[in-house]
């Protein structure tokens, strides 16, 4: 897949099928409109473009949104998905204040049409784009000839009566329901980060931890919990068992991603580590003392040994 960073390495590409959005979690209502892309593409001869945005929109012109909204997908995980789903070509636009004064018009002539030579361009039921959201399908389809290009919509997408949206998913990632989010992603979450020296209090009781590091603040954290984990490190894939919370039985002070690895004993500090949640296994809670805990993470690791071997 071909990346595009900036607006002005935006190439004309042939017969172009384009879809526009935001693209948080590229989760199955986006990757259907993804398939139709892929689908003209074969009839037409053409290549399939995505364009985003970077940042989110809403974290640029919303005071409130910069600091609490979480996404689904940091910069690098969106490009992965997006490249995991087919498309030939990613652009990926700056989102700026001045760029949001873009009119739709501006946007359509400009780069739609005259940086990437759009042929036929596929949006979602509800996608608004240009300063004040003024653009969106009776705009484009009021102007397809001027433009050049032939417009469709997708209609609304639902799985069990839940429209799927990224804000659903983040809500049933946040309220602990780990199952609804990733029926609606259409695959298992992941978190992403550097091994840091923690605490140290795992080795204490047999089940030592990697601290995982996130430095992109803007990506969501699921509810407090232990998961069934795959890890994948520089050496190789790991099953393993992951607990995000503040460790009460411990005292911890703070809220930590550690990850108890399986058969592992490798020195991992500052490397670069994903963990990807397979399954939901319990609540965080408090036990009475570290012997209680023990007792209660070797269940833990029997439960996410036979969750992992079912995927196997």
């Amino acid at each position: 897949m071909k990346v595009y960073h900036t607006i002005e390495s935006i190439e004309k590409i042939r017969n172009a099928v384009v879809t526009i959005g935001t693209f948080d979690g590229v989760h199955l209502a986006h990757q259907t409109i993804i398939k139709r892309v892929q689908t003209i593409v074969q009839e037409t001869d053409g290549e399939t473009v995505v364009v985003t945005f970077f940042p989110h929109p809403r974290i640029v012109l919303d005071p409130d949104a910069a600091t609490n909204l979480k996404l689904l997908n940091t910069i690098k995980e969106k490009i992965a998905q997006i490249e995991r789903n087919g498309i030939q070509h990613l652009v990926l636009i700056p989102f700026t204040k001045e760029f949001a004064e873009t009119s739709s018009e501006v946007f359509t002539q400009e780069i739609l049409v005259d940086k990437i030579g759009t042929k036929k361009l596929v949006i979602g039921y509800d996608h608004r784009f240009g300063k004040n959201r003024t653009g969106g399908l009776e705009y484009l389809k009021a102007n397809a000839a001027t433009f050049g290009f032939e417009v469709e919509e997708i209609p609304r997408q639902e799985i069990d009566e839940t429209t799927i949206s990224s804000s659903s998913i983040r809500k049933h990632l946040l309220d602990g329901e780990y199952q609804a989010a990733i029926d609606l992603l259409g695959y298992r979450y992941s978190l992403t980060g550097v091994v840091v020296k923690g605490a140290q209090m795992g080795r204490t009781i047999g089940y030592p931890t990697a601290n995982i590091f996130i430095k992109e603040t803007y990506k969501l954290i699921p509810a407090d919990g232990v998961f069934a984990v795959k890890v994948r490190t520089e050496i190789g894939e790991f099953g393993g068992m992951l607990n995000i919370g503040n460790r009460p039985t411990m005292n911890g002070v703070g809220r930590t991603i550690e990850v108890n690895i399986f058969d592992f004993d490798a020195d991992i500090y500052d490397q670069t580590i994903s963990v990807e949640l397979v399954a939901f296994i319990r609540k965080e809670q408090k036990f009475n003392g570290l012997e209680a805990l023990k007792v209660q993470l070797a269940q833990d690791k029997i439960a996410a040994k036979v969750l992992l071997a079912q995927i196997d």
